[in-house]
């Protein structure tokens, strides 16, 4: 099947003589000054402006039409003033904590003063708050404020007020939600850290500081204007608390990565002898359009989150998307500014190192075109299967939520969290609450069967509402929280032991608690996966068919960012769940998965449209299929392999975070952008093409028709 050349050709004089990304930026390189300092009044504006507002994140990990769900709405609709939110305070001596009585009781009388204090249960009065062994037990601290109402200020005054007479071998731990949360560290290592890392590749790529700083200097303003952003958006919307460290994240990132591709360009048309009113032209006429269609592909990717329909979820897509869009505003306002002003300099050192370097441009990648074109079969099949293989883990992944047996085990909330298992048993950190709708006999008998349960420790005899329509029983399984078998429990539960019991009381029973409420929220995602799957990879695959006039090359784009997703969930899997490396094992996040596909499907597109319009470009100019391949690798595998270190550097830079989940994020995105820019970019994509030859640009007439033309070139 051949194509001609002039089919793929779009005539120049239909096109409009400069669209809106020319005149943006065109106005941004005429007005350098005042667009440095509309940025410079914007980053300080949002930033004064948040700082003075303040945030109000909140988590809503609401689930409609779950157990679990149910379970809480049970409990507001007939015990509506009572409050959940509490901390516990657990003791432990070796000798035993008889003689610390005293001492443990003036000092939860204390604590029963201190801000946001309703009561305080002592341990030596309140049933099954010591242990057997009289070692271990623990005192619950009674709110009067929800959790997210509860300043950590406070919260860490519970800390050290308690922790006072931790002394004379008595060991005072503290555990909950609230205590992990005030135990969270500010961050900023981790971001400092990829920055710096950013900045060494960059000089080492560009031989200059001042080049170097451009693409970071774009980068930071964006994401800085965003997070000021997000913070007023925190009072408007529901905002969880964990997007702003996950928006930085992936600014920083994608801030990056575009400045430089368009960077590259530049001085790639300035070492060409254009001028640097030309070269600048020249850069965002073609690179420009590349991360403005390869930022619409992530944006397309984030808000594909919404079809999931949790909101727990939809304020994360929110907050990243307007990260990437505040990104790709500054790379074609601030950073074509940037180059105008300091446009004498950069030439400068441009020419500068480009005259120290011994080798042509692009010579490597050319040979490593040349070689893969000779015998393309051998990397396409190898890479395949090394990409398969890495998917396979992903198989066996579990989903879940990190609790206080993930914490670092120096903290005081895994500390806690051990001597309460240790004290009482493993599934005494994760009850589950069982809800009984019936009368008491029936409460009754939900007692006795979840007692006579081989899966359940022990059970508490049943509690009445004030308003004695509903009933509750509190079941402690024999496995911790987090173990596979708990997980099994609650299936049982559900799927067989209690529509049996209904089937005898006429009664409904409702199984929720943490544990529950981990696994309803892996079902929920699991269940509409395909639905999100399917709109981001269709409308991406026709965002790209629409640029390229091609058929294949959106089909082997989608079946590549596949493989690079689920190779880098491979890799989770076998680092957190499997606790390789010395991590804490424990099950994945439960919307680590489909976050990382959003975002990762999004950055592997910029890659994929950086090269194959870089290709698409040679190809058109010169008809030749194969040497436009080696053309494009010259021209991009650098930049790539660069833009892909910097991602790499400040993703896996969150390996240093304290947070579980960013720890998850970190991994994930990097090992996923090493795998897509070294290996499917420089190696399989010119496996394929090869392969496929002039094929690569075929499109039926039916589709040409219909389709828009979008381009990325201009003539």
């Amino acid at each position: 099947m051949s194509v001609q050349t002039t089919t793929q050709r779009p005539a120049s004089d239909q096109e409009p003589p400069g669209g809106l990304l020319h005149r943006v930026s065109g106005w941004a390189m005429r007005r350098a000054g005042l667009a440095v300092f509309l940025w410079v009044l914007a980053l300080v504006a949002v930033t004064v402006g948040s700082t003075l507002v303040g945030s109000e994140y909140r988590n809503d990990n609401s689930l409609p039409g779950t157990d679990s769900q149910q379970v809480i709405d049970t409990f507001r609709e007939h015990q509506p003033k009572a409050s959940t939110d509490s901390i516990q305070i657990v003791l432990y001596d070796a000798d035993g904590l008889s003689p610390q009585r005293a001492r443990i009781g003036e000092m939860l009388t204390v604590i029963g003063k201190l801000p946001h204090v309703a009561g305080v249960a002592n341990p030596f009065t309140s049933q099954g708050s010591v242990s057997q062994d009289g070692r271990t037990a623990y005192a619950t601290v009674a709110l009067d404020v929800a959790a997210a109402d509860m300043p950590a200020e406070d919260v860490r005054a519970i800390i050290h007020k308690s922790q006072e007479i931790a002394k004379d071998g008595l060991q005072v731990e503290l555990g909950g939600d609230l205590v992990r949360g005030a135990q969270e560290s500010s961050g900023g290592a981790s971001e400092g850290v990829g920055i710096l890392a950013a900045l060494v590749i960059l000089v080492f790529l560009f031989g200059s500081l001042l080049a170097a700083s451009l693409p970071l200097l774009t980068a930071v303003f964006a994401v800085g204007s965003t997070l000021g952003l997000l913070v007023l958006a925190s009072r408007l919307f529901t905002v969880p608390s964990y997007t702003a460290p996950v928006m930085m994240l992936v600014g920083l990132g994608v801030g990056i990565d575009y400045a430089l591709l368009i960077f590259s360009r530049y001085r790639s048309e300035l070492l060409q002898g254009a001028d640097r009113a030309e070269a600048g032209r020249k850069a965002l006429d073609t690179a420009g359009r590349s991360v403005m269609f390869a930022g619409c592909t992530v944006v397309i990717a984030l808000l594909g989150l919404l079809a999931l329909g949790l909101g727990s979820l939809q304020g994360v897509a929110l907050g990243v998307t307007l990260t990437v869009l505040m990104t790709m505003l500054a790379t074609v306002t601030l950073l074509p500014a940037l180059l105008t002003l300091f446009g004498k300099r950069i030439e400068r050192s441009v020419r500068k190192h480009a005259a120290k370097s011994r080798r042509t441009p692009g010579d490597g990648w050319r040979k490593l075109a040349t070689l893969v074109q000779r015998g393309p079969w051998i990397p396409l099949v190898l890479g395949t299967v090394a990409l398969v293989a890495l998917c396979l883990p992903a198989l066996d992944m579990r989903l879940g939520f990190a609790d206080s047996g993930t914490d670092d085990p120096a903290k005081t909330s895994r500390k806690a969290y051990d001597l309460l298992a240790k004290g009482f048993g493993p599934g005494f950190n994760g009850p589950l609450i069982v809800v009984s709708e019936g009368d008491q006999a029936a409460a009754n008998a939900l007692g006795r069967t979840l007692a006579a349960d081989p899966g359940i420790a022990a059970v508490t005899p049943p509690q009445l509402m004030p308003d004695g329509k509903v009933a509750t029983v509190m079941a402690f399984p024999r496995s911790a929280p987090q173990d596979k078998a708990t997980s099994e429990l609650v299936q049982r539960l559900r799927d067989t032991t209690l529509p049996a019991l209904e089937t005898q009381t006429k009664a409904t029973y409702l199984v929720g608690g943490a544990t529950a409420a981990a696994d309803d929220f892996a079902g929920a995602v699991s269940k509409r996966l395909p639905i999100f799957v399917l709109v981001v990879v269709g409308l991406s695959a026709l965002l790209l068919m629409a640029v390229f006039r091609s058929v294949l090359i959106p089909l082997k784009a989608a079946l590549l960012n596949l493989l690079s997703i689920g190779a880098s969930l491979g890799v989770i899997t076998l680092v957190f769940q499997q606790g390789w490396f010395g991590a804490q094992p424990g099950p994945i996040e439960a919307f680590v998965p489909v976050m990382i596909f959003a975002i990762v499907f999004g950055l592997s597109m910029d890659y994929e449209v950086f090269l194959v319009s870089r290709i698409h470009e040679e190809w058109r100019r010169t008809g030749d299929a194969q040497n436009a391949v080696r053309e494009g690798l010259a021209h991009t595998g650098s930049v790539i392999t660069a833009a892909a270190a910097i991602m790499i550097v400040v993703f896996g830079a969150f390996l240093l975070s304290p947070d579980r989940m960013l720890k998850q994020f970190g991994l994930g995105l990097a090992v996923a952008v090493l795998l897509d820019a070294l290996l499917i970019r420089c190696v399989i994509v010119p496996a394929v093409l090869r392969l496929l030859g002039t094929r690569a640009w075929w499109l039926p007439r039916s589709l040409e028709r219909v389709l828009p033309k979008i381009a990325l070139e201009k003539d």
